[in-house]
This record gives structure tokens, C-alpha cells and sequence, in this order.
């Protein structure tokens, strides 16, 4: 298509992924509000602190959300972002590798997503990840996404939870989806130099480019409307529970496992970085402690 055609649809991606940014920062802080017995309810409920974010080359920015020390939840960040301009030579080059074309003779690239990390204070409470969004080049456009569930003390019946809500929102789209992005997420969220995945998995996925923009977009749609229902109830079952230290300290050592990813394979982080994006909104993901051994 050309650049025309596109831009009401750019517009249409990165609206929604704003909207759903609200409508999970809102859910957030009603389950701050309503944490009001048990661990961490003598604390005040948690809010938001909603900064502009702005991208050091070319143009376009987005709105960092962050929330620290709350009731439920230790650290959260809810970023979307909405940015374009060219691609320096060496994004160039890794798009080029993933089978874009054209990028040497026009790398002109638009983006824009929703990305979510939380950090729970309760151990007992996992840890969780979700973003969506949608890749454009004058040659081509895909979206990703994807969301997975990080415990540290692992529930059964959470994780079967977790999946069976995502596993419900691919098979709307397509029964093929979830047995297969679920493997991409076993795969890309595992940590080589561990041995290990980061948490219990989820869904992922990159490159979705059917030919169907309204279908593709429908469902990245669903990826993230599947989110509040997979994750705010465990949060909710699990946020009275009783804690003690040993569980404070395999929760922190569980966060160093995060944090190792996230500083050298996750592709966000590094696209980010790269394309000179606000660094504190890059790598909000980051836990705001964790621990080695």
C-alpha cells in the first residue's frame, strides 16, 4: 500500500494502544484502592506518576506511567509510545536480517505499542509482562506482542489461569495461534546463559503480517483486552497472603533473572536504546530491587 493509505491506520494502532494504556493504569489503581486489609494496606493506595516521554533523533514520543511503592504493587510501569524517523545503520542492518526489505534505500520506520511490567510486592503475587504494537516501513508493516507470567512462587492453578484466558483470545482469531506463540514464548523468553525461562511462559509473537491489516489488528487487539482478565485475578487471590523473609528473598533473586534478560536479549530494550528513545521509559522494566547470589 502506499504511505497514504496507511496513515489512518497508524493513527487507528496507536490510539488504541493509548486507550488500553488507560484502561489498565485505571484497573491498577482500583486494585490499589481496594487493597485495604492484609500485607502492605497500611500503606497509601498507589498512583501513577505520568511524565512525557520524547526520542533524543527524529521524531514522536510517547507517556511514561510509573508507579512506586504502592499497596499491590512494588513497581509498574504502563508505557505507550507513538514514534518515527530512520533507522540508523546498524537497526537497519537487523531489520534487513529479519527480512524487511528495501531498508538501505529507505529507512524510514514509524512504530508505536503499549509495553507493561509490573513488580508485585507480595511474593505470592507474580510478576508479569504484556505489550502490543505495530512495526511500519515504506515496504512493509507486522505487529507483535504477547504477554507472560513471571513468579516467583509459583500456583498452579494461577499459571492455568493465566494461559487459558490468553489461550481463549487466540483461539477467537485463529485455533492454530495459541499452541504456536505459546512455543515462541517458551523460546524467547528463555535466559541461555541460566538454563532456564525467566517465569511460566504466555504467548508471544513478531512479524504478524497476514496480508489482512484489519484481521492482524483485531488481534492484537484481543492480546491485549486479554490481559486484565488473565492477570487482575491472581493478583486480587493472591495480594493478602501471609509472607515471610524466605519468600522476600527468592522473589529478589527471582528479579535478578529478570533483570538479566531484559538487559541482553530482550528486543525492546534494545531497539529503544538504539533508536535514541527516553532511556528511564526503556528500561522501566528493571525491578526496583533485586538480588544475586
Amino acid at each position: 500500500m502506499l504511505d497514504s493509505d496507511f496513515e489512518d491506520r497508524k493513527s487507528s494502532a496507536s490510539g488504541w494502544f493509548r486507550t488500553l494504556r488507560d484502561r489498565i493504569t485505571t484497573a491498577f489503581e482500583a486494585l490499589e484502592d481496594r487493597h485495604d486489609t492484609g500485607p502492605g494496606s497500611d500503606l497509601p493506595p498507589g498512583r501513577f506518576e505520568v511524565t512525557p516521554t520524547s526520542r533524543a533523533n527524529d521524531g514522536g514520543g510517547g507517556i511514561m506511567s510509573v508507579m512506586r511503592g504502592g499497596r499491590v504493587f512494588e513497581k509498574v510501569g504502563v508505557n505507550w509510545s507513538a514514534v518515527h524517523g530512520t533507522l540508523q545503520p546498524r537497526a537497519q542492518k537487523a531489520m534487513a536480517a529479519r527480512g524487511v526489505p528495501g531498508m538501505e534505500g529507505d529507512p524510514r520506520f514509524w512504530a508505536s505499542g503499549i509495553s507493561l511490567v509490573a513488580h508485585m510486592r507480595n511474593p505470592h503475587c507474580p510478576a508479569v509482562h504484556m505489550n502490543t504494537r505495530m512495526f511500519w516501513t515504506p515496504h512493509a508493516w507486522w505487529f507483535g506482542g504477547g504477554a507472560d507470567l513471571n513468579p516467583a512462587l509459583e500456583y498452579a492453578e494461577d499459571t492455568a489461569h493465566f494461559h487459558s484466558v490468553l489461550e481463549a483470545a487466540c483461539d477467537a482469531h485463529d485455533p492454530r495461534y495459541y499452541e504456536k506463540f505459546r512455543a515462541w514464548a517458551d523460546e524467547y523468553f528463555f535466559i541461555p546463559h541460566r538454563g532456564r525461562a525467566r517465569g511460566v511462559g504466555g504467548i508471544f509473537y513478531d512479524d504478524l503480517n497476514t496480508g489482512d491489516w484489519d484481521a492482524d489488528f483485531a488481534f492484537t487487539r484481543a492480546v491485549g483486552e486479554a490481559f486484565l482478565p488473565a492477570f487482575v485475578p491472581l493478583a486480587d487471590r493472591r495480594r493478602p497472603t501471609p509472607w515471610a523473609d524466605a519468600d522476600r528473598e527468592a522473589q529478589l533473586i527471582h528479579r535478578g533473572l529478570y533483570a538479566e534478560y531484559n538487559l541482553v536479549y530482550d528486543r525492546g530494550t534494545k531497539f529503544g536504546l538504539e533508536t535514541g528513545h527516553d532511556a528511564n521509559a526503556v528500561l522501566m522494566s528493571l525491578p526496583p530491587l533485586a538480588k544475586w547470589i
